[in-house]
């Protein structure tokens, strides 16, 4: 007997009643284009059932390996409507760790872009379990012909624009999408979210946000950043307009574009906002319509916030902090901003949160210890980590449930406004990124002539924290730092490459052979 679904909340319904209420309102500006609610809509059916025909069944994983673009908003919204499982990867992503992203998550399909192809035929080769790859753009037939059951996006998108959605067959408390993020050790962890997970937190998200469906919402963050994605979750949630850039790089260009959609929120990070504070040009753009601006990734600096407050004299700024394991834990209401500029702030709706010292014991104000929140919001586990997943989840305070600790260190306040101090591992956060320093060393110890390496992060007031590698050359090698950076360009992710190169005769160690960092920095 079939369990009947229909009527449970999924993630998908935040699309499908925007265009059922709102259907000719424009949802997405990208690259020019316009395209409404339910234009949207009716592609993303459109995508779900090529995906069903090509072997997508329940629970099944794909990725989307793709830029901030019109077919990655589509991407994401079909897969689910295909009852399937779906992850977004950087299209920085190099092929031998989309490889591992696509075996580890056992995708069975692939949406990419054409412009990829190099990437995309290098990792599929290793690709034990694709079934089907969706390659939008202009490509040679021939020179795709080794992907697996290849699919045009115009082809694609023919078979029935205007087609009613597939039948659901999940249940809430099933995946939606699997965020992979770094860790302390070199191999990423896919931070599995459940429907119930993401439509909690998209709606207690807007609810302290105060959006409505008049905001005009500009994101320029990738959606492989969860940060990034939510903005057009939270968007259609309700009924907004996002206006979708692929990155920061111009700023010019995007402030521009920001006047001209008349933008009402600007969620952003802290690099972004260290350019603008340096930007000369400021006073000749009109932001009269910007009503909120949000950061997260790391607290803003003092400085950084009086920046903003002068730019943006009549919008409410958000400090906000969290994990992509529970999305978010926090966020500073905008009216604490002056006497707590420090914090970033309280539990959000639906959130509880405490300190803990290494014995398990909740600690009172003003004493450091480690972070622990419960809520709906908090994942189910690591993709296929149990181990991983034991360290961040254990028993919480009611009977058979499940509780977030952090592995970050934090205090609270007299009021219970909450400060961050440090994170317990020696994960990197370079331009809103995690970079895994285990990840960067072992590409430069792939580099010719590299004996050992070791990467920590120091801090930078644009990027938030740098990445620097400490390298030991073999006997008789010369090696500058351009040629290291170089090597690291070949082989990582643009915010994964050092900043700065230390040549060393050594590095320092303990007694059992392992790096002591804490001399390094």
């Amino acid at each position: 007997m079939e369990i009947l679904v229909s009527a449970i909340p999924q993630l998908h319904d935040l699309l499908e009643r925007s265009a059922a209420r709102l259907p000719e309102k424009i949802a997405l500006v990208v690259k020019g284009e316009r395209l409404s609610y339910a234009e949207i809509d009716a592609r993303a059916n459109a995508l779900a059932h090529s995906l069903i025909a090509a072997g997508v069944e329940r629970g099944d994983r794909v990725i989307v390996f793709a830029d901030n673009t019109l077919e990655t908003v589509i991407s994401f919204w079909g897969v689910l409507k295909a009852n399937a499982v779906v992850s977004i990867v950087n299209p920085q992503t190099k092929a031998d760790k989309l490889a591992y992203y696509l075996n580890d998550s056992r995708a069975r399909a692939m949406i990419s872009d054409a412009h990829l192809l190099p990437v995309i035929l290098e990792a599929t080769q290793r690709a034990e379990h694709l079934r089907s790859v969706v390659l939008s753009g202009s490509f040679d037939p021939a020179r795709a012909a080794g992907l697996p059951g290849l699919i045009a996006w115009e082809t694609l998108l023919a078979r029935g624009e205007r087609s009613l959605p597939p039948r659901r067959r999940n249940l809430d408390i099933d995946l939606a999408a699997i965020i992979y993020t770094s860790g302390s050790t070199g191999d990423p962890k896919g931070v599995m979210l459940t429907h119930r997970n993401m439509l909690t937190a998209a709606r207690s998200i807007s609810t302290y946000l105060r959006m409505v469906e008049d905001d005009v919402v500009l994101c320029v963050l990738p959606f492989s950043f969860d940060y990034g994605l939510y903005q057009m979750i939270l968007s259609f949630r309700v009924g907004a307009r996002l206006v979708l850039e692929r990155s920061f790089t111009y700023p010019a260009q995007v402030l521009n574009l920001m006047v001209q959609e008349k933008v009402t929120g600007f969620p952003g990070v802290p690099t972004i906002f260290a350019i603008l504070a340096e930007m000369k040009t400021l006073a000749e753009y009109d932001f009269s319509n910007i009503r909120y601006v949000t950061n997260t990734a790391a607290a803003l600096p003092v400085k950084h916030i009086l920046v903003l407050k002068d730019l943006f004299p009549a919008s409410r700024i958000y400090s906000m902090y969290g994990l992509t394991e529970c999305k978010r834990c926090t966020y500073l209401p905008p009216e604490d901003l002056d006497r707590k500029p420090t914090s970033v702030g309280i539990a959000i709706p639906d959130t509880e949160l405490w300190i803990v010292d290494e014995h398990d014991r909740r600690l009172g104000p003003g004493e450091v210890g480690q972070l622990v929140i419960r809520g709906a919001t908090v994942m189910p586990g690591y993709w296929e980590k149990p181990e991983e997943t034991a360290k961040k989840l254990r028993p919480g305070p009611l009977p058979g449930e499940q509780v977030l600790y952090t592995g970050d260190f934090c205090k609270l306040d007299e009021e219970g406004y909450l400060y961050f101090v440090a994170r317990m591992d020696d994960v990197i956060k370079s331009r809103g990124e995690k970079v895994a320093p285990k990840e960067v060393e072992s590409a430069l110890m792939n580099i010719e002539g590299v004996r050992e390496a070791a990467v920590i992060g120091v801090a930078d007031e644009l990027l938030g924290q740098a990445v620097k590698a400490f390298v030991v050359l073999e006997t008789g090698v010369s090696m500058d730092e351009r040629q290291v950076i170089r090597e690291c360009q070949r082989r990582l992710e643009g915010f994964m490459v050092p900043k700065f190169v230390d040549f060393v005769g050594d590095l320092p160690k303990t007694t059992t052979g392992k790096i002591k960092k804490t001399d390094l920095r």
